[in-house]
C-alpha cells in the first residue's frame, strides 16, 4: 500500500474509542498508510489490568493512570527522535486525553471511532481471543466522555468498511494539520 507523506506523519496519533470500535485494525492500517510504527495500547496494560478486565471488572482511574503514562512516554520518545507514531488507546475521559496531550507537548491528534451501541455489541460478540468481555462495553460507554468539540479530535463513523474509515481518518488528519490548504 502506498505511504502517505505529509505533516500527519510528524505527530503522534491516537486511535480512540470504546472496546469493539476497531482501534487496533484502524490504527494498524493508518500507521501502514502513513509509514509509521503502530503500538497496540492494550499490550501496554500491566497484567493486573488485563486480569481485571478478563474477569469482567471495569478499570478504575487508579488502574488506568500508570498505563496512560506508559503510552504518553512511548509517544514522547518517538517524537523526541523526530518520528511520528500511531497508538490505539481508549482515552475514554477528557482528563486522560489531556494527560496524553501534555506528554506529547501538544503534538497529538485523536481519531475518535464512533459507532452505535448495537454495532459495537455486534463487533464485540464476533471477536475471539480478546481479553475484554462483551459485558464491559456498558461500563466503557458509561465512562466515555465524547470528545466532540475538543481541539485535535477527528470523529470517524465506524459504520463503513475499514478502508473507508482509514481514508476518512487520513483526509481529516490532513485537514487538521493544514486547514488552509485544499
Amino acid at each position: 500500500m502506498p505511504q502517505e507523506n505529509g505533516p500527519a506523519a510528524l505527530q503522534a496519533i491516537i486511535v480512540m474509542g470504546v472496546s469493539g470500535c476497531g482501534k487496533s485494525s484502524v490504527g494498524e492500517a493508518l500507521a501502514s498508510r502513513l509509514g509509521l510504527p503502530f503500538i497496540e495500547g492494550d499490550a501496554l496494560h500491566p497484567a493486573s489490568n488485563v486480569e481485571k478486565m478478563a474477569e469482567g471488572t471495569p478499570l478504575t482511574d487508579e488502574d488506568r493512570w500508570p498505563w496512560l503514562s506508559v503510552i504518553g512516554k512511548r509517544m514522547a520518545d518517538a517524537l523526541s527522535r523526530g518520528e511520528g507514531i500511531v497508538v490505539s488507546c481508549s482515552a475514554l475521559k477528557k482528563i486522560y486525553r489531556d494527560h496524553l496531550r501534555a506528554a506529547t507537548g501538544g503534538r497529538l491528534a485523536f481519531v475518535y471511532l464512533e459507532g452505535s451501541r448495537d454495532l459495537l455489541n455486534q463487533r464485540m460478540g464476533a471477536r475471539t481471543g480478546h481479553f475484554m468481555p462483551l459485558g464491559l462495553l456498558e461500563s466503557q460507554l458509561a465512562t466515555l466522555e465524547v470528545p466532540t468539540g475538543e481541539a485535535g479530535v477527528l470523529t470517524v463513523s465506524i459504520d463503513q468498511a475499514l478502508g473507508a474509515i482509514v481514508s476518512a481518518a487520513l483526509d481529516g488528519l490532513a485537514q487538521q494539520v493544514a486547514p488552509d490548504q485544499g
